[in-house]
């Protein structure tokens, strides 16, 4: 079902044609079509998207699902196009002079071999949004090198501010490069529909790995820009505020967060500590003093559960939190509250719990979520017969 046959969502109506692969254009993608866009993934035939491929772990009766391509790809609709092929290639062309939007994230160059360079698409659709995601971005020293996600939050600093206190370099445990280029890309392909309500005239749009990573440098980045200082990997602490970091209970681990004066009196009691400390008076001295201050905090939460600690923060309106495993999240009824897990039937690998949607429109709805696509199931549908013309 399409999302203009549905009705929901403040983008219905608008089709994408999606000629990104892995995780940065697809998740933009992904975006675009919880927001009602319809999405035409173009894959190639016979193996698809490399995410296809990548497991474990994979699902279904004979294991033929890629849980991690099901993760990203849900409601959108799958047609194969060999783009060496003319035939195929004409058929691209085709989708794209009658879509809103195309999305690549093909290294710099590969568009314009295809005969799909800014003034040809423009030719064929001056109403076209472009969004082209690229690892180093454009141009430059770099703009030709291969970006996959760690090798950008090395080269980005991202890395270099991760991992344990004096440890070495560490990565997030998500791709957050790929998601957040993906994430700028969809903010700036909706921005650039907004402004051809007014021209009449679509625009490229272009994003990085390496921008995105930049770009969510903020008080890290002018670290260094205003103060001169390089900053190191500082484990679960903050490195402005005190106490903000994870300790240790009896049975698990909290997140506190006392990021204010006020809530420094209220926090300091709990944990037996004289608000008055000079050790400990303001959030500078409290930073300068963290060892100290952290091992005093340990020393006095390791005496009684998570539970029990997580209750006298709430009463003293303290902000804190529990550190879950994933599978604690997921059992979690504050999801379910907020609807953040999509339930769809597949066709292949059966019922599907996916993570949903983070943005839910008041007036215009969500699309219904629609289970992630089987290879090439669309191309009967948005093709027709391959063989007419040949």
């Amino acid at each position: 079902m399409s999302a203009q046959a549905t009705g929901a969502g403040p983008l219905a109506g608008i089709r994408v044609v999606d000629l990104s692969r892995a995780l940065s254009g697809p998740y933009a993608t992904l975006m675009l079509a919880d927001a009602g866009a319809e999405v035409v993934k173009v894959e190639r035939p016979g193996a698809g998207d490399d995410t296809r491929g990548w497991g474990p772990p994979f699902v279904g009766e004979d294991e033929s699902e890629s849980a991690y391509f099901l993760s990203i790809n849900r409601s959108k609709q799958s047609v194969t196009l060999d783009l060496k092929d003319a035939d195929d290639l004409a058929r691209l062309r085709t989708l794209i002079a009658d879509a809103d939007v195309l999305v690549e994230n093909f290294r710099p160059g590969v568009m314009d071999r295809l005969g799909l360079g800014s003034d040809a698409l423009e030719e064929l659709n001056d109403r076209l949004v472009v969004l082209s995601i690229t690892g180093f971005g454009e141009g430059g020293p770099d703009g030709q090198r291969s970006g996959f996600d760690q090798i950008i939050q090395g080269e980005a600093g991202l890395m270099g501010i991760t991992g344990p206190k004096g440890g070495e370099p560490t990565k997030m445990g998500v791709p957050i490069t790929d998601i957040l280029s993906g994430m700028f890309g969809a903010y700036g392909v909706v921005a650039a529909l907004h402004e051809r309500e007014r021209t009449g005239k679509g625009q490229r749009v272009t994003t990085s790995l390496l921008a995105a990573a930049v770009a969510v440098h903020t008080f890290q980045g002018t670290r260094w820009t205003l103060a001169g200082e390089v900053a190191e990997p500082g484990g679960n602490r903050h490195p402005t505020i005190a106490p903000y970091g994870a300790f240790t209970c009896a049975d698990g681990w909290v997140n506190v967060a006392v990021g204010s004066e006020g809530l420094w009196q209220r926090f300091a009691p709990l944990v037996g500590i004289d608000v008055d400390d000079e050790r400990y008076a303001t959030n500078r001295q409290r930073v300068a003093n963290w060892d100290e201050l952290e091992a005093e905090i340990n020393a006095v939460l390791v005496d009684d559960p998570v539970g029990t600690w997580m209750a006298r923060f709430n009463d003293a309106g303290v902000p804190a939190g529990r550190i879950r495993s994933m599978d604690q999240v997921y059992d979690w009824d504050q999801l379910e509250h907020l609807q953040l897990i999509d339930r769809v039937s597949h066709p292949s690998a059966g019922e599907l719990a996916l993570p949903g949607a983070p943005v839910a429109w008041s007036r215009s709805g969500r699309r219904p979520p629609e289970p992630p696509p089987l290879l090439g199931q669309h191309d009967d549908e948005l093709l027709g017969d391959r063989d007419e013309g040949r």
